[in-house]
């Protein structure tokens, strides 16, 4: 029921700019908080940003850095991430998720596909 399509990803040189989008259907943001992760091989899952189902944002300030911008468009249910002056550090897929704003769990229950990212030196 519950749909998310991450599209966006590609090569990048370092320093470069890229745009992920993540396409949500079978939900409304007014009732859930959605997410972007990141997850390179051999490592865990890591938080990245979140927006709320009122529009306020979170930041994993220690890898992020300021760099990267969450933000959603309520008409067309989309969610995007910008992310500039990337590192190579920043290689990953990226997940787009979600999770009820009401759940007394903060996990986030629903999840893309992903998109790959590499950024190259």
């Amino acid at each position: 029921q519950v749909r998310l399509v991450e599209s966006g990803g590609g090569l990048v040189q370092a320093g470069g700019s890229l745009r992920l989008s993540c396409a949500a259907s079978g939900l409304t943001f007014s009732n859930y908080i959605m997410g972007w992760f990141r997850q390179a091989p051999g490592k865990e899952r890591e938080f990245v940003a979140a927006i709320t189902n009122i529009g306020g944002t979170v930041y994993n300030t220690d890898s992020v850095k300021g760099r990267f911008t969450i933000s959603k468009d309520n008409a067309k249910n989309t969610v995007s991430l910008q992310m500039n002056s990337l590192k190579p550090e920043d290689t990953a897929v990226y997940y787009c998720a979600a999770r009820r704003a009401s759940s007394t769990s903060p996990q986030f229950n629903y999840w893309g596909q992903g998109t790959q990212v590499t950024v190259s030196s």
